[in-house]
């Protein structure tokens, strides 16, 4: 009987974790254990590595995730492991999972079969806290907020104009439009609000893309949370908030270590989705694993046109990062999917759909070249793929110029990821010239265009009347010159999410822009993509419980 991803980490042979610590050369006094298997690694070791030549740096993303499932974590994590099969000194950085995902369809982020991070079960649950420090911060700048309201207003804050929201890291619709203040004059000012998911929070943003301490502290205090009567900007800095909300952050900004079921080091910190935010792990993490080895491998979320190219053009033109290879994930099943197969029929052989499926891998193929960096294709392989599949996909790849691998790191961990660290180290070879696909002193408007167009292939966008005069009204204040990120559904190239394919003659809608000042970032939200996502009918968290020892099941 095939053993499911919980039972399959739950016989993992975990080392001890100042062990994994040891073999990256982390010192004793650099780690700070949360049990026996995970650990934060303190501010020093940066300190000690600042001269350290970096690693090569190799990025792993995906082509449109489908209810068929694509497996990017879960290649990453099995790269990491086929390095180390192959004499590679290697390590992985990773995002956090949020809970919202966890109990609601996707399920959490530690890979799958033979190819994950552990121990799974903390991982996926509250782990070592990060998340609940970033909620914490980010409602105490909510509640300090409406205190300063309820104290005087001193500041003339336009309640019907706070752009700020509070969070929690669990899908709720139910609080993506609530009132506050109800219940007389001593329970607050009553005003319009909303939640959002932590994950999609600026706070968890700035987190990510903080050098250090002083650099958080600083971003914490250039959140733009409202405006005036007279419509002049407020900041967190202008409520003294920033102080405190840093002391709740300082030991979340710290990178957390764990392990493979194969004991390949691994760093997991940060977790913004990458539909509604920039998706991808903590600077922080990625810049201490290329001084910890020769190899860092990491992911961006959900498609290519999504985390890969907020990683590109946002984390590695702010890090000061830059790749040396793109590996670019796929199964036959999603590319069948693609072609218009539904989703209970994708295991059968189909070379029809497949062959009008696979202009979604081209896309993604393309997009990645823009920016300049060596490309292998990853084929996630299932049991259920044919010889004749696997030709067409390998005569399609010969045709497109670029190096595949079928990857069998779900059932065989490491081992079945051997001819793809082998090519990934290949390509790390080849010269690589990266550059993001536009630039920062363009305006705004230029800027969405530009991503929509390359990257989506649409042939134009529209914007709303209130995205247009956030735009301007973000440029009259002087801050044009940041990068974009993109709000759309992942589902599809276009903010269309039953666009499949390679959509053509397709227009994006912005409807909204925002400015999140101390990410640094202006997020442009398209379509109807939601900041708060809701619970499907059937809740993945109806399948998992914990019995009377303490063991659980049902997580995946």
């Amino acid at each position: 009987m095939m053993l499911t991803d919980i039972e399959i980490a739950q016989q993992a042979k975990m080392l001890p974790i100042h062990e994994i610590a040891k073999k990256l050369g982390i010192l004793e006094e650099e780690l700070e254990p949360y049990g026996r298997y995970k650990a934060k690694v303190s501010e020093s070791i940066y300190r000690r590595l600042a001269d350290k030549p970096d690693g090569k740096l190799i990025l792993v993303t995906a082509i449109n995730p489908t209810p068929a499932g694509e497996g990017k974590t879960t290649t990453s994590i099995g790269l990491g492991e086929a390095m180390e099969k192959i004499g590679k000194n290697a390590i992985i950085a990773l995002r956090e999972p949020s809970l919202g995902p966890v109990f609601g369809v996707k399920g959490g982020a530690a890979g799958g079969g033979y190819a994950q991070v552990v121990p799974m079960e903390d991982i996926n649950l509250h782990f070592t806290g990060d998340m609940h420090a970033i909620t914490a911060a980010n409602n105490l700048l909510c509640a300090i907020l409406d205190n300063h309201l309820q104290q005087g207003n001193s500041l003339g804050i336009d309640p019907r104009r706070v752009l700020l929201k509070r969070c929690m890291d669990m899908n709720d619709r139910a609080l993506r439009n609530v009132i506050v203040g109800l219940g007389g004059k001593s329970n607050g000012v009553p005003r319009e609000d909303g939640f959002q998911i932590t994950v999609a929070s600026e706070v968890m943003a700035i987190l990510c893309l903080a050098s250090d301490l002083a650099d958080l502290k600083k971003r914490l205090g250039s959140i733009l949370v409202a405006y005036r009567y007279d419509n002049t900007p407020v900041y967190a800095s202008d409520l003294k908030a920033e102080g405190a909300m840093t002391a709740l952050l300082r030991d979340a900004l710290k990178p957390n270590l764990i392990q493979t079921l194969e004991n390949t080091p691994a760093l997991m910190h940060g977790g913004p989705f990458a539909n509604i935010a920039h998706g991808c792990n903590s600077i922080r993490a990625t810049k201490l694993a290329l001084k910890l080895a020769d190899y860092c491998i990491t992911e961006a979320g959900f498609g290519s046109d999504l985390g890969a190219e907020k990683f590109l053009d946002i984390k590695c033109r702010l890090a000061g990062l830059a790749p040396s290879a793109i590996v670019l994930v796929a199964t036959l099943r999603a590319l069948k999917y693609n072609g218009g197969v539904k989703k209970e029929e994708v295991s059968q052989e189909n070379l029809e759909a497949l062959q009008k499926g696979i202009v979604n891998l081209e896309k993604h193929i393309e997009n990645m070249r823009k920016y300049g960096v060596p490309v292998v294709v990853a084929i996630n392989r299932f049991p259920t793929d044919t010889e004749a599949e696997i030709n067409l996909l390998a005569e399609f790849c010969k045709e497109q110029k670029v190096e595949f691998s079928l990857s069998e790191v779900f059932s065989k961990g490491g081992e079945g990821g051997m001819d793809l660290a082998r090519k990934v180290v290949d390509a790390c070879e080849q010269p690589s010239d990266f550059h993001p696909i536009y630039e920062l002193d363009r305006p705004i408007k230029e800027k969405i265009e530009t991503i929509a167009r390359e990257i989506y292939g649409a042939s134009g966008v529209t914007y709303t009347a209130e995205a247009s005069r956030s735009i301007r009204a973000i440029e009259g204040m002087g801050k044009g010159n940041i990068p974009v990120c993109m709000a759309k559904t992942q589902y599809s190239l276009s903010d269309n999410p039953k666009k499949l394919g390679r959509p053509e003659n397709f227009k994006v809608t912005v409807r909204a822009v925002n400015l999140s000042a101390g990410a640094g970032f202006a997020v442009a939200l398209c379509g109807d993509i939601m900041t708060m996502p809701g619970l499907p009918k059937v809740p993945a968290a109806e399948k998992i419980d914990c019995d009377e020892n303490g063991n659980l099941s049902g997580l995946f």
